[in-house]
């Protein structure tokens, strides 16, 4: 027989299980008994190994993480007491059953049985986890045979439908019965997945045969971003218009300039892919590209006025019909004049007389000339400023190796510095002044090459006002930025 007091455990049992609660012969802390009849001392030694085989037998029997059917021992304040058929008793926390209050001795619990031993020697139980697990083995039936019901999942907005859905009202109302296919089970986080448009057939299905590259389409424009808008062609199927295919030759800034949510669109496919559920569309397509037929309208030499629009550092560009900008260079605004930047010449506004110098269609990109609308003064520059002349002018820029004159008519002249009158300089501003008129003679005329040499041959006692320092000329990326913006 054993002593609790003085005989040792034996080497399967920890030693709580000998802490004795008043009333409780064999008993944990926490109140769980270990059986009484596995310690009773009218047992044998034989018959206690007996019983204790048959108890390691039990344990052979009984797996951890299974569910075990159990036997209602009692029920405390705060948990029920179970009998899993093993050395030690179970408890479970009043609040996993439904009815605590009609449990009785003797009833069968179904349980999960998460531990054999905890550290105090009892059995580990869990209704919750065993219920939990019932539920979920009836979703997975059903779910094998595609037929679920009474049980929640989520319909996510995008399985809804193929086509564009802003809210799930739009689709179902609640309370009302809808035909769903089950999509996912996560058994872990305890989802469901379901889908209402995966019962339609797929729309993006050979879609390519249905929309060949150059049909011509109509649709209803969507959803607009800033790059562009996108067109339901059928429920399910979109295009993108992208910006730079809206127009031929506006310069779009956003595409709700073009188009607006609602409207319906011509538009022409542009290329379709399937795999990643894409078509490309164009507006413009659906009319014939102005710029070919451009060469042809406006041949080389033509005369037209326009509009000047933006001045950058290069040129200035000038609208010669809705949509159709060309662009005369600083170099093509003056026959005579150095121009340093085009708002010497001209500004934004003005109308101008131009000259089609040339049209590059593919590119998108036509040639005009402000000077060439005039009469070039240097073809007949030797009858108005003949070799000997004697003039008056004005200084107008000091260079390093001379100074240049404004002689009228916007035609300038240079003198050099060795023509100057002034002996044994070392810069010209030794001489004379910006603004400071000058008596002149005409030494050398150059009509090909534009220029006249002329020599300083007396400087007039008149008062006059040195010229103020020229302000300098936007630079080109500020010239650029505003041209863009436009």
């Amino acid at each position: 027989m054993l002593d609790q007091e003085t005989t040792a455990a034996p080497d399967d049992v920890t030693p709580e299980v000998f802490a004795t609660p008043a009333g409780s012969k064999f008993a944990t802390p926490t109140g769980l008994r270990v059986r009484d009849d596995l310690y009773d001392e009218e047992y044998s030694n034989e018959e206690y190994e007996q019983m204790l085989s048959l108890y390691e037998g039990t344990m052979a029997s009984i797996a951890e993480g299974e569910i075990v059917k159990s036997k209602v021992l009692r029920v405390t304040e705060n948990a029920v007491i179970l009998d899993v058929g093993f050395k030690s008793e179970g408890s479970v926390p009043l609040d996993e059953f439904n009815n605590p209050q009609d449990l009785k001795e003797g009833d069968e619990v179904e349980v999960f049985l998460e531990h054999l031993e905890d550290h105090e020697g009892a059995v580990v139980l869990s209704k919750k986890k065993a219920d939990f697990m019932r539920v979920w083995e009836k979703i997975r039936v059903a779910y094998e045979n595609n037929h679920l019901g009474g049980v929640d999942g989520l319909l996510h907005i995008t399985d809804m439908s193929y086509g564009r859905v802003s809210h799930p009202s739009e689709m179902v109302q609640i309370g009302s019965e809808v035909e769903i296919k089950i999509l996912d089970i996560d058994w872990q986080r305890e989802r469901i997945s379901l889908g209402m448009k995966q019962l339609q057939s797929y729309p993006w299905q050979n879609v390519a045969a249905k929309y060949p590259v150059g049909t011509r389409v109509q649709g209803k424009v969507v959803s607009i971003t800033n790059y562009g808008a996108f067109v339901e062609l059928e429920p399910g199927i979109e295009g993108l218009v992208h910006i730079s295919e809206m127009s031929w030759t506006r310069n779009v800034r956003h595409p709700s300039k073009i188009v607006s949510i609602g409207e319906t669109i011509d538009a022409v496919v542009l290329k379709v892919d399937e795999s990643e559920e894409k078509i490309s569309l164009g507006m413009k397509q659906t009319e014939q590209d102005p710029w070919m037929i451009l060469p042809l309208k406006y041949p080389v030499g033509t005369r037209l006025q326009g509009k000047v629009r933006n001045l950058t550092s290069f040129g200035a560009f000038v609208e010669i019909e809705p949509g159709i900008d060309g662009l005369i260079h600083i170099s093509d605004m003056s026959w005579t004049k150095r121009v340093q930047h085009p708002s010497e010449v001209v500004k934004k506004g003005d109308g101008v007389d131009v000259i089609i110098l040339n049209i590059d269609a593919e590119n998108k990109r036509i040639s005009l000339g402000l000077k060439q609308a005039q009469e070039d003064p240097w073809l007949r520059i030797g009858e108005t400023y003949p070799i000997g002349l004697e003039l008056r002018g004005t200084a107008t820029r000091l260079m390093d190796k001379g100074v240049v004159v404004d002689v009228g008519n916007d035609i300038e002249g240079f003198v050099p510095m060795s023509q100057l009158g002034v002996p044994n300089i070392e810069n010209p501003g030794d001489a004379v002044k910006e603004g400071q008129p000058v008596d002149l003679k005409v030494l050398e005329v150059d009509p090909i090459h534009h220029r006249i040499v002329l020599a300083v041959i007396g400087y007039p006692d008149i008062p006059f006002t040195p010229l103020p320092p020229s302000p300098l000329p936007p630079s080109d990326d500020e010239s650029e930025a505003e041209a863009a913006a436009e």
